[in-house]
């Protein structure tokens, strides 16, 4: 059976929709999806706020109960059936995310075990036959083959196979 290894942050879990809520919180503002086109969302925000918002990927709570990306759950779940599934993210740049990335996963993904859930860095160490992830950074060590998923960081970025969906993933996969 071949393996897919799947990244979380905006691939399964909507980050950026984080993001945006907790700075409209902060600074009154709210971000929105056509301003951070082509960008990380530090870019777009107030130079003075930009330290801030780089923080929360450390502060307690920001990847906890996180939107699920449309149609993950559906097609991770038929895709399941026909492949192995690791669910593979990089935890450990963020210490505080990961009893939420555990929880989030249990609770959004029941059907992936335990066993398969990969909390790394250097995602060259999987062995799998694809990996699924928002930055292609992660596909140049990694043996198999990397499917860039579209974000808005991303959308500039020339990479084949590409996929905007998850729909477009069970079109590549299914």
């Amino acid at each position: 059976m071949k393996r897919i290894a799947i990244d979380m942050d905006e691939v399964i879990a909507d980050a950026n929709l984080r993001f945006m809520d907790w700075y409209e919180r902060d600074f009154g503002r709210r971000i929105t999806l056509q301003e951070i086109h082509g960008k990380f969302f530090r870019e777009v925000v107030s130079p003075e706020h930009r330290e801030h918002t780089i923080k929360y990927l450390h502060t307690e709570g920001f990847f906890k109960d996180m939107a699920v990306i449309k149609d993950s759950q559906e097609v991770v779940y038929e895709l399941s059936k026909k492949y192995e599934i690791f669910i593979t993210t990089a935890a450990m740049e963020f210490p505080t995310s990961f009893i939420h990335k555990y929880e989030w996963l249990k609770q959004h993904f029941p059907f992936i075990p335990w066993t398969h859930m990969v909390f790394c860095g250097d995602k060259s160490i999987i062995h799998a036959d694809y990996l699924i992830d928002d930055h292609s950074r992660h596909f140049k060590r990694f043996s198999g083959q990397g499917i860039l998923f579209t974000s808005p960081h991303n959308v500039h970025e020339d990479w084949n196979p590409r996929v905007n969906s998850w729909k477009d993933v069970a079109d590549l996969l299914l």
